[in-house]
């Protein structure tokens, strides 16, 4: 890799640690569209994307233990089904074309916005009811059995979906896991995308593993990228805690709107070239 190379890769790392940090999605949503401009084969994209969310979630996570808003409970829980279900979908990658691939992920950009949204819209509907009770109440109340037992079924769910789309996607499945932690445990988006940097940990690392066994990886593309990304991720997670709710809301359904039509412009293109080929 040329100077020019290293710089503009630890520049767009830096970036996307800085948006993991904030939104909790790992990265992969900026980087697979960023080295697929660059001319890289999607399973390539994925690997090196992978790669990079590995060093960066780290880094985020590390912040987020120090400053004692880390669980280790909520991190478990949903990345052990995780960690199963990534090399499937690493798999998966080799199987369809690649604008199919696109188009996939697309949707469940904008899928993700839909979820985060009906969340929000059913927390205004059950605040209006109900009159919420405080910590202490709350605290002193054991779960009903069954409850228990729905929360450990929504964490096992959760972290198979982040699973597939790390491997499937080359993101952390973030994009899909805070909505899903908002949606189904009843999280603040906050200690959402606080849980969700630290599951991304183990979805990256499993997913990563899967994709440099079928010869996908380029490590020095990667690691300049995590490099980057890990500053990015340590400035990004000392903030968030001071930011209103509503910033981080609309922060992550603008940025996934935006990267969702980069997504699918790209398919198009790459199914015109396809067409071609036929």
């Amino acid at each position: 890799m040329t100077p020019t190379e290293l710089l503009i890769f630890a520049a767009a790392g830096l970036f996307a640690g800085i948006l993991a940090g904030f939104l909790g999605i790992g990265g992969g949503t900026v980087l697979v569209p960023f080295l697929m401009a660059l001319g890289y084969e999607y399973p390539q994209a994925v690997a090196i994307s992978l790669l990079a969310i590995v060093i960066t979630a780290s880094s985020g996570s590390w912040q987020n233990w120090r400053m004692g808003l880390f669980s280790f409970e909520r991190v478990i829980g949903i990345g052990i089904p995780a960690l199963v279900a990534a090399p499937i979908g690493a798999y998966l990658t080799g199987v369809f074309p690649q604008h199919w691939l696109e188009v996939a992920f697309g949707i469940m950009l904008l899928f993700s916005i839909y979820l985060l949204q009906l969340r929000i819209q059913l927390r205004k509907t059950i605040t209006a009811k109900y009159k919420p009770e405080s910590p202490s109440v709350q605290a002193s109340k054991r779960l009903p059995q069954h409850l228990v037992l729905q929360t450990l079924m929504a964490r096992i769910a959760t972290g198979i979906a982040a699973g597939m789309l790390a491997g499937f996607f080359g993101v952390g499945g973030g994009a899909v896991m805070v909505p899903l932690q908002i949606l189904l445990l009843g999280e603040t988006i906050k200690t959402a995308i606080q849980t969700s940097l630290g599951v991304i940990v183990i979805t990256a690392i499993s997913a990563c593993v899967g994709h440099a066994l079928q010869g996908n990886l380029l490590w020095a593309q990667g690691l300049m990228l995590g490099v980057g990304g890990s500053l990015g991720a340590l400035i990004s997670t000392r903030f968030l805690p001071k930011l209103p709710e509503r910033v981080v809301s609309l922060a992550f359904c603008t940025l996934l709107v935006m990267l969702s039509i980069s997504v699918f412009w790209q398919a198009w293109q790459d199914y015109r070239g396809y067409t071609v080929l036929l």
